[in-house]
Order: structure tokens, then C-alpha cells, then sequence
């Protein structure tokens, strides 16, 4: 897995890469490719990682999409990451669903998917030993744009406990350089409208229209009293996802009474060689507030 520090605004849509990690024994067993939701004929699926000692009767649900794709290799970046390693050695069960890539769905129906996702992992608490009322939820970039925007848009059924994400685009009305999806750089202009409305569905919009559609997927236009506690990582130096992605973010979360917390990494890109440790910081954050 190739990894880089500073990643252009281009990166963000092609790649998302996790800091290379070892890893050979884990602490957990995974359950691959278990089919969470249906939708036009194909199934949605999930990866389980259950801890191979104690469990601690809680999960955390992670969002695996990395530049809106979720193919099997952004389990692969979290796995590097030690995502699943940290969370199961303290004794959470990770729930990996992947809601599916820009190529076929909107962020809208991306949204839809996450939020069956998480109704999946409640239904089955029973069989997994895990508090259905005391989810977290987290991601990184796409994902953590995903998860931020599945929080603060939940009902009872997809309600959450926590959220720890890392750099997530939260607002794409404005975005770093970019206004109302129209940036200097064309794969940020392309991508934008593919978020609003989805495949062969761009043509002949108004501005008016992309506007509206852009806020109905930014988190940051959907924050209320009810969203759940929230952490949030970013590095100062990160060239993808503008760190005020994340501090608008906070400053919504706290003006709305909801605890959130940014820790903003030195020098930290898109992401950074130790984020294992920050991995490790969010695990620590979710035992304190499940």
C-alpha cells in the first residue's frame, strides 16, 4: 500500500491510502461478506471482526468507503491502520459496512445504505452480545463524511451512541477553494455533482438545484440538539480535506449543546504514517463515552 504524506485534491477522489501497518496474528476472527441490505437486485455487505477474548458487550460500526468507493481494499487501508486490531482488543465488535461506490450511487443513497447498515447491526445485537442502544460509529474522509452525515441525520432505528471520524468533508457548499462544487480542479468539479444526484443524473441542472442537493449531503447543514457526542481528527497539513472541514463541524456540534471534541495532528496529511496511535486514542474515547 502506497502512502504519502501531502496528497493533491485529486488523491482525495482516486485513492485513500492509510499509513502502512504490519499485521499477521489479530486479536479477532473476521466474517467476510455478510449481506446487510438489498437494493435493484444487489446485496450490500458487511465485514464482522469479533474479538477472539473478552468482549465488552459494545460495537463500533465503521464506515468503509475511502474517496466514495468501498471496494474490499478500504477494509485492507483500515486493517493497516489497525482499526479492527485496536477496537477488538478492547473488546468492541467492529462491523465494516460498505455502503456501496460513486459509480453507482448517490451520496443520498450512499447515506441510505449506511443507515441500513447500522439497522442491520441492531437487529442482530442479540446474536453478537452487543448493546443495540450503545453504538459508535466511525470513518475516515469519504467514510468519515459518511459517518458524520448518518449521525446527525438519524432516526430512533439508525441512532447512535458516538461518532469518531477522521478528516470528513463536512460542508460542500464550501469547500477549501471550491464553491458550490464548482473548485479549479475538474475532478472535484465532476465529483460534486456526482454527490448531489448520482450517475447520468447531472445534465441540465440549475445552480440552484446543486446547491440545495450539496447541502442535503453536507453533515454540516444537519446538526441538531440530537446529535450524539462527537470526535474528530485532522491534520493541520492535510491536502485533500481542509482542516476547517472538521472545525466547522465542531463549532456547529458545540453551538447546538452537543459535545465535540477536534484534535488536530501536527503536520499530519491525508492521512499520516502514525495514525495507529490516533486509532488508538479513538478506541480509548469510545470506551469512555459508551
Amino acid at each position: 500500500m502506497r502512502f504519502t504524506s501531502y496528497l493533491t485534491p485529486v488523491c482525495l477522489l482516486v485513492c485513500f491510502s492509510f499509513a502502512s501497518a504490519a499485521y499477521g496474528d489479530t486479536s479477532y476472527e473476521q466474517h467476510k461478506n455478510l449481506v446487510y441490505a438489498e437494493t435493484d437486485g444487489v446485496g450490500l455487505v458487511l465485514d464482522v471482526f469479533v474479538p477472539k477474548e473478552k468482549k465488552n458487550g459494545l460495537a463500533i460500526v465503521d464506515v468503509a468507503s475511502g474517496a466514495w468507493h468501498s471496494d474490499r481494499s478500504k477494509i485492507g487501508d483500515h486493517k493497516r491502520a489497525k482499526m479492527f486490531e485496536t477496537m477488538c482488543q478492547r473488546g468492541f465488535v467492529v462491523f465494516a459496512v460498505r455502503p456501496g461506490s460513486i459509480t453507482k450511487f448517490s451520496g443520498k443513497e450512499m447515506l441510505t445504505n449506511v443507515h441500513s447498515g447500522i439497522q442491520w447491526v441492531k437487529a442482530h445485537a442479540e446474536e453478537y452480545g452487543i448493546a443495540a442502544d450503545k453504538l459508535g460509529l466511525i470513518g475516515a474522509s469519504a467514510g468519515g463524511h459518511l459517518a458524520s452525515l448518518a449521525a446527525v441525520t438519524a432516526d430512533d432505528s439508525t441512532r447512535v451512541a458516538a461518532v469518531a471520524v477522521f478528516f470528513p468533508p463536512t460542508d460542500f457548499l464550501e469547500y477549501g477553494d471550491s464553491t458550490n462544487g464548482q473548485g479549479a480542479n475538474p475532478t472535484v468539479n465532476k465529483l460534486f455533482p456526482l454527490m448531489a444526484f448520482g450517475v447520468g443524473n447531472t445534465e441540465g441542472k440549475t445552480p440552484e438545484e446543486l446547491v440545495s442537493a450539496l447541502k442535503a449531503v453536507s453533515p454540516l447543514y444537519h446538526v441538531s440538539e440530537s446529535a450524539p457526542p462527537f470526535l474528530l481528527i485532522h491534520g493541520d497539513a492535510d491536502m485533500s480535506v481542509p482542516l476547517n472541514q472538521s472545525q466547522k463541524l465542531q463549532k456547529a456540534l458545540q453551538e447546538k449543546g452537543v459535545p465535540a471534541q477536534l484534535i488536530i495532528k501536527k503536520g499530519g496529511g491525508h492521512p499520516w504514517p502514525t495514525i495507529h496511535e490516533e486509532v488508538a486514542i479513538m478506541a480509548d474515547w469510545f470506551v469512555e463515552k459508551l
